[in-house]
């Protein structure tokens, strides 16, 4: 079960800008107007289309990066159509009267020239001009169908928003890539140094154990959020800040890796079959990568789902103090960062709330997998 669950969490990770109500980049799309409302909040939108080229996409991109949205979103309480015109009453609070707005029909449904946003009436046509000077006209009952059908929708916000009035099931859903992502590089980052030179270290033994050792042992005493920490603050000069936790979170997870590597191989190193392979000449490298670590694998498989957790962990705290990845950028631990205050007012603790249940489901999760990892490699369990 723990199982079918990352792997719906790694679907979503991947197709978040597909299936978030939100499919902007970072499912940043604010409506001021629209702040702190509560799960299940509905409101009627009016869809204003900039007056702009739309950016180009294709699947790949709306997957990669989300899309764009084309048109400005205004909250209303209501509205009826006069001739080329829509009288909105805007939506400006629930505490605030709403204030009466006419817009241009022309200037909802298409991307009007900034230069010339007159809009003519001729007959049973509106005539406009677009962003790229091209003269147009359309039809009014076939312009106001249209406005009716496609520009004036119900948005629901199930979770309701946050301080940008930003809808927080869709800055959830895009969460689940930072978490999920985070998680994957960092323990790939700890599984390549801490298998290296944990079967370097039991195979070898001597000075290389002493040395290797000696090493866990001085990062071993740091705790580890306060290393990460610090390596965060070392890179974040060079290079990306969401590159840079990434690489934090694994250089500071590989330790323990390097610990239960290292023991594992100490004990297999002395089997019959590992005697055999020096025996028939067998180089190190392979006796090593061929022969003992699939051997352990199953250990090496149980602390990587147990380090994935930590990953996502850390990197909620490191957020959470302001120091991981920048805002906009929806990661969970930002979204606590940025709502932790509202913890204790009951009405708005969900703010806090839903991004603190996303961790702990996925954290644990990923520990219930390692778990049953633990108990199917444990064959002397089986045995007894």
């Amino acid at each position: 079960m723990s199982l079918g669950f990352i792997l719906v969490a790694i679907l979503i990770a991947i197709f978040a800008p597909l299936i978030a109500p939100d499919k902007t980049p970072d499912a940043n799309d604010q409506v001021l107007e629209l702040a702190n409302k509560n799960p299940g909040f509905k409101v009627t939108m009016l869809l204003v289309r900039k007056n702009r080229e739309e950016p180009p996409s294709n699947i790949f991109s709306r997957i990669a990066n989300g899309r764009e949205n084309p048109c400005k979103m205004v909250p209303i309480t209501s509205f009826k159509l006069v001739d080329s015109e829509i009288v909105a009453a805007l939506y400006k609070g629930d505490f605030l009267p709403p204030v009466e707005q006419r817009f241009q029909l022309a200037d909802i449904a298409f991307p009007l020239s900034v230069d010339m946003p007159e809009v003519k009436m001729e007959g049973d046509s509106v005539r406009y001009t677009l962003y790229d000077g091209t003269q147009a006209a359309v039809n009014l009952s076939q312009l106001q169908e249209l406005i009716e059908q496609q520009h004036i929708q119900t948005r629901t916000y199930w979770l309701g928003t946050d301080n940008y009035g930003r809808d927080i099931l869709s800055r959830l859903l895009f969460g689940v890539r930072v978490s999920v992502s985070v998680g994957f590089v960092a323990v790939l980052i700890a599984l390549t140094i801490g298998v290296t030179l944990g079967s370097i270290a039991g195979y070898f033994r001597g000075f290389l154990d002493n040395s290797i050792m000696w090493l866990i042992n001085v990062i071993w005493a740091v705790p580890t959020i306060l290393l990460a920490m610090a390596l965060t603050f070392a890179l974040d000069t060079r290079m990306d800040r969401f590159w840079v936790i990434y690489i934090a979170v694994g250089l500071s997870m590989w330790v323990e890796v390097a610990r239960i590597v290292r023991g594992q191989v100490m004990s297999v190193r002395e089997m019959e079959y590992v005697q055999a392979a020096r025996g028939l000449g067998y180089s190190h490298a392979r006796i090593i990568f061929r022969h003992i670590l699939p051997n352990i694998i199953g250990p090496i498989m149980v602390i990587a789902a147990a380090d994935f957790a930590s990953a996502i962990l850390i990197e909620a705290g490191l957020s959470l103090v302001g120091i991981g990845v920048r805002p906009p950028m929806p990661s969970w631990g930002v979204m606590l960062n940025e709502h932790h205050n509202y913890l204790f007012i009951p009405e708005k603790a969900f703010l806090a709330l839903a991004p603190g249940i996303a961790i702990m489901i996925l954290v644990l999760v990923f520990n219930l997998l390692g778990n049953g990892l633990r108990d199917a490699f444990d064959v002397k369990g089986k045995l007894q």
